[in-house]
């Protein structure tokens, strides 16, 4: 008997020492929920060492990172499931997509915005909607010509001017949107399977910014590139266009790549025949990143 009311002594004074020591004890606070945000997206491709891709929430109008990732030279993303704070991303109305320097000097997103979507549920379905307001209406001319070159014949279909000179006066050729900010229009002819800039510009009325391969005489004020001098390895000028490519490209700005970016609204194949006025075809849906995010 007297054994058991010690043992039932000793269970009273631990109970009060374990009752004493929990109300010492700090409280722990909640862990909050997490969820996940998804990435389903096609067409993106590599952007060297020097950009990433970030993706962005936009909670109560302002930007939120959901982190950055790459992409490889077959169009995988070295991410695409992001952790998130559930109640954040809950939260959210918008998915935004921009290119980003590396390394990046600001906290918010650059002006090179190329996917965004509103959210309905769960997901969003993302576009190019922010690289310009529309490119439902869009078309291209061309001729090729050497305005300035000496006139010998072997320069004759050496130069590539985006323009329509049907009524014998140089007039617009390109019918194209104005860009947001971070974006410039590039022309390109595809030269021996080698795409040869003829220079950026984002207005379809005046020069472009580069006259690199052009001769010494002037050019009509217009986007385009005479191929005579200061060949890139691999090529020789003059040359003939004829049986090449046509490429207008939107570009990210600042660009560090000598190839075309992914966006080429227009493309137009030269033909063999090629005289006169040659019209570009609408090449968006072929060449547009498109997809989906879900959380």
């Amino acid at each position: 008997m007297k054994n058991l009311v010690m043992f039932a002594g000793a269970c009273l004074l631990l109970a009060s020492c374990s009752s004493d020591n929990a109300d010492d004890l700090p409280d722990i606070p909640d862990v909050p929920a997490v969820s996940d945000l998804t990435l389903n997206l096609d067409g993106l491709e590599d952007l060297g060492s020097d950009f990433l891709y970030e993706g962005w929430i936009i909670v109560d109008g302002a930007p939120i990172s959901t982190g950055t990732f790459s992409v490889s030279d077959t169009g995988e993303l070295s991410q695409s499931s992001f952790s998130m704070d559930a109640a954040t991303l809950d939260s959210a109305t918008n998915f935004v997509l921009t290119i980003e320097p590396v390394p990046d000097p600001a906290p918010g997103p650059a002006d090179t915005k190329l996917l965004i979507g509103d959210f309905s549920g769960n997901s969003a379905t993302v576009s190019t909607g922010t690289v310009a307001e529309s490119f439902a209406n869009i078309a291209g001319e061309y001729i090729l010509a050497t305005p300035t070159g000496t006139g010998a014949a072997e320069e004759e279909f050496s130069g590539i001017w985006f323009l329509d000179n049907s009524s014998g006066s140089p007039m617009v050729g390109l019918e194209l949107p104005t860009l947001s900010d971070g974006w410039k229009y590039e022309g390109w002819a595809v030269i021996d399977g080698a795409a040869v800039t003829t220079g950026t510009f984002t207005s379809v009325t005046g020069e472009d910014d580069a006259a690199t391969f052009s001769g010494a005489n002037p050019s009509p004020p217009f986007p385009g590139e005479d191929f005579l001098v200061n060949a890139p390895d691999g090529l020789t000028f003059p040359t003939d266009l004829r049986n090449g490519v046509a490429v207008i490209s939107i570009e990210p700005y600042p660009d560090n790549s000598p190839a075309p970016f992914t966006l080429k609204p227009l493309v137009g194949m030269v033909p063999a025949d090629a005289m006169g006025v040659q019209a570009m075809n609408d090449n968006v849906s072929g060449s547009f990143p498109s997809g989906s995010v879900s959380r």
